[in-house]
């Protein structure tokens, strides 16, 4: 199994965090957390299905994750190679007019939101390149071909650097009061930009927070307090709706 790092291009690098060169020889079965970033695949050699409880449906050769509620799982078949490529929180709305909370909870084909021509032309491609570096071109000019300018919502991406500074830890009726705003132009003009509700997203910064501190020397009590839950019990729910596990068998 590898999985490396890769970034784009300086033009590209504003809206996409990094790409990733990930194959797997065994098949597999997978989970994958929630996280605040959007992310496509675009399998060269391979295929991957997403399994829910006993039911196994097979994905797109290059489909999206939009944001998630809870854990998906995933399984790979034998000798796969993917490219996966992660967005920054706000950079999707500059390769599509698609709002991007229509993906939330979503993992669909690339070609719901962009030129199925262009994407049919990039899959070609990758399967005919034979190193990484020849992948990575391929996804660069894939998406400087989609890229557009866009006047960013500023106050949004505002709210989303205050949640991440409070790690997740942040009333949003404070917020909001904050940036002088209604309740319902805010989660409005959040959704659309981000992906998920201002509340989904916070929790889901919070989570990363408490799994970069999980296994360091505190115990889970601490953590619950530090990371503002009210009890164990409600850091227990939250930690295994979003894993499948509980703290303790994580």
């Amino acid at each position: 199994m590898r999985f490396d790092k890769v970034f784009p291009i300086a033009a590209l690098a504003p809206y996409i965090k990094y790409y990733v060169i990930a194959e797997h020889a065994q098949a597999e079965q997978y989970t994958v957390f929630p996280s605040t970033s959007m992310v496509i695949g675009f399998q060269y050699k391979g295929s991957l299905a997403q399994v829910r409880d006993a039911y196994v449906t097979p994905l797109s050769v290059s489909g999206i994750t939009g944001l998630t509620s809870s854990f998906k799982v995933f399984r790979n078949s034998p000798g796969i190679g993917t490219v996966l490529v992660y967005f920054t929180e706000t950079g999707l709305l500059h390769f599509t007019s698609n709002p991007a909370n229509e993906l939330f909870d979503q993992s669909i084909g690339v070609d719901y939101i962009f030129p199925p021509a262009k994407v049919r032309e990039a899959e070609e491609r990758l399967v005919l390149a034979d190193n990484d570096a020849a992948r990575i071109t391929v996804m660069n000019g894939f998406f400087l071909s989609l890229l557009k300018e866009v006047v960013l919502d500023k106050l949004i991406v505002e709210a989303v650097r205050r949640i991440y500074a409070a790690k997740g830890m942040i009333k949003i009726k404070t917020l909001q009061e904050a940036l002088f705003i209604s309740p319902s132009a805010f989660e409005k003009r959040f959704r659309k930009l981000v992906g998920a509700s201002s509340k989904k997203f916070a929790s889901i910064v919070r989570f990363n927070a408490v799994m970069g501190d999980l296994g360091k020397a505190r115990s889970l009590t601490e953590l619950c307090y530090e990371y503002g839950y009210f009890d164990q019990a409600h850091f227990i729910k939250d930690f295994k709706q979003f894993t499948g596990r509980t703290p303790e068998g994580f």
